[in-house]
């Protein structure tokens, strides 16, 4: 069997109606910057998130940065300078640290939580007491998996310290903390549409949500060059516009998101039950508001890249995410403050991610499952 990480034809096939019409009606209007579907697909998530502003972008990574940019402009200043501290996560995708430094602030990266992956609250507490000089102005929290974080201790402490928080929600699309959706719990979230995520487009599209009216009305300025006319404008901008026919795309797959997420949930907790039986393998967390971007064990160190190997070999596809932290980049090389990262750097060489496409056969997900355990009895008896 060929099993891959995602299978976007198939999911196309399953929703190849909607999608063929959206983009037959983008053919007959050719509206195609700013198209009536970037303003309903913007109101459908609005109302989907249950939060009053979602303004499309380019990408997630911009998302991030528009976000950024906009909370610096509405207090008084066009960028963050290196003095502005931002705590992050070290384990996640580079774009969430180089947008903290994108926006001219300086990324602090604190630990994380080996069971869900994400920031530890109560690293992030102890860097904030100890923060004397008060410099830490925000907090950018990351999703990752689609594994929601702790964001009652997280809101708790940016409260009692004055400081932001924007949600990173790249790969947590329609995911929950307790009765809230995700990114709309903090200043403002930040999401992703690239084609593999749990809602993605046919190409980069992002977007910002936010229920501060301000930062709305900066981000729009922001994706159009600066300014509210562009031949005038009053910020150094983008163009980070979400393209009409990307828009059309992602208002089609919207249909399908919940069951979507629904169905990687069902996949997770399958996972669980087969694979919690080796005791050589640590399965995630099944948290209530999960969307299972990703599904990711650890393993020993000493055997994730040979499982690897040997899955590859059986036409299994899996993938790292990720093998090297923020803090061991060249980028980040005097352009971040950390201090010990020990479960980010252990977990990125322990962590593998197995096929979770939502349309996945419980054939295919046996097959997974049987030569995970086949490995195991056959290298390690166990």
């Amino acid at each position: 069997m060929n099993i891959p990480m995602l299978n976007l034809k198939r999911q196309y096939d399953y929703m190849k109606k909607d999608i063929d019409d959206a983009i037959s009606k983008c053919l007959n209007h050719q509206q195609w910057i700013m198209g009536p579907e970037v303003y309903d697909f913007e109101k459908n998530c609005s109302e989907f998130l249950g939060i009053k502003h979602c303004i499309g972008c380019s990408s997630g990574t911009e998302a991030i940065v528009l976000a950024l940019r906009a909370i610096a402009i509405s207090q008084g200043k066009e960028f963050f300078s290196k003095d502005d501290l931002i705590i992050t996560t070290p384990f996640t995708f580079t774009a969430t640290g180089d947008a903290i430094l994108r926006s001219g602030a300086t990324p602090v990266f604190v630990d994380i939580e080996l069971n869900s992956f994400n920031i530890a609250p109560e690293k992030i507490k102890k860097y904030l007491e100890n923060d004397k000089k008060k410099r830490v102005c925000g907090i950018v929290v990351v999703h990752l998996y689609g594994i929601p974080c702790n964001m009652d201790e997280i809101c708790k402490l940016a409260s009692e310290h004055g400081v932001f928080i924007i949600e990173d929600v790249a790969q947590a699309f329609g995911g929950k903390w307790k009765e809230k959706k995700l990114g709309t719990i903090g200043n403002a979230g930040a999401f992703s549409f690239f084609p593999s995520k749990n809602l993605g487009c046919f190409g980069d599209g992002g977007m910002v949500s936010t229920s501060d009216d301000k930062i709305a009305e900066i981000v729009r300025i922001l994706i159009k060059h600066g300014g509210k006319d562009k031949y005038n404008v009053d910020f150094l901008g983008y163009n980070a516009r979400l393209d009409t026919i990307q828009a059309a795309v992602l208002l089609a797959r919207m249909k399908f998101v919940d069951e979507f997420n629904n169905r990687r949930k069902s996949i997770a907790k399958r996972y669980n039950n087969f694979l919690s039986e080796i005791k050589e393998i640590k399965t995630p967390e099944i948290k209530e508001g999960s969307v299972f971007h990703q599904y990711t064990i650890r393993v020993p160190e000493e055997k994730r890249d040979t499982l690897q190997k040997f899955l590859k070999e059986k036409g299994i596809s899996t993938m790292v995410y990720y093998p090297v932290c923020l803090h061991e980049m060249k980028l980040f090389n005097n352009r971040a403050i950390f201090e010990n990262l020990s479960s980010a750097e252990r977990v990125s060489r322990q962590v593998i991610s197995l096929p979770i496409d939502p349309l996945m056969t419980e054939q295919e997900q046996d097959y997974v499952i049987a030569n995970i355990k086949e490995f195991f009895q056959k290298n390690y008896g166990v």
